[in-house]
């Protein structure tokens, strides 16, 4: 089974583009990381697992690069990120995507990959935010990623696609302990940040997908 792992910097985390299947530096230092070493220590032979994550995309741009890193791939696990740069982007430098243009795309993008791959599997990881370094100058703007959110979660009700959410349980834990033990910026996870994103995925993919 090949699950590909899609998105932005959060699944990106440094991976290196040129490291063989199956290499901890194929993975980058992320969620995926800690998601792939569960899987292949439970089941060694059963799964490849490819990242096709890259830093500050949308989902316009997702949407650009599927056929090259999401098609010509043929996985039969597609799991997305996305969403947090559609609104940060508009906060730096006005090139975010809309809300509307955002579901637009994002509907293109699940609609397509299942005409050219109808047996694929697809989960939708929620997007999420927190009030770190990077975001708090600019919090309640960062907030419509809620927003955001809540149309992944509709459009995973939708096309019947697997939901992970992620926000609940990472303002949970920011408010208990502080933000800064999961992702001192709001965005970027540290390294238990990424466990409670992988340990979220694993649930979820266990449950629905297994």
């Amino acid at each position: 089974m090949k699950i590909l792992f899609f998105g932005d910097s959060i699944t990106d985390m440094g991976r290196d583009r040129n490291a063989v299947t199956r290499s901890a530096f194929a993975y980058g230092e992320g969620y995926v990381f800690l998601a792939s070493a569960d899987l292949l220590a439970k089941y060694p032979n059963r799964f490849e697992v490819v990242n096709r994550g890259i830093g500050g995309d949308r989902i316009v741009d997702l949407y650009g690069r599927v056929k090259r890193d999401v098609w010509n791939e043929n996985p039969d696990v597609l799991s997305i990120l996305i969403g947090v740069n559609d609104v940060w982007h508009e906060i730096i430098n006005h090139n975010g995507v809309e809300l509307d243009r955002f579901e637009k795309v994002y509907r293109m993008l699940i609609e397509d990959t299942k005409k050219v791959l109808p047996n694929v599997k697809i989960m939708l990881m929620e997007p999420y935010v927190l009030k770190g370094t990077a975001t708090k100058e600019h919090i309640e703007h960062f907030k419509e990623v809620y927003k955001y959110a809540e149309v992944v979660k509709k459009l995973a009700r939708e096309y019947g696609c697997t939901f992970v959410p992620l926000q609940q349980t990472l303002t949970a834990l920011a408010e208990k302990n502080g933000v800064s033990c999961y992702m001192d910026d709001g965005v970027h996870p540290d390294a238990p940040g990424a466990k409670v994103i992988a340990d979220e995925w694993l649930k979820a993919f266990y449950k629905n997908i297994l």
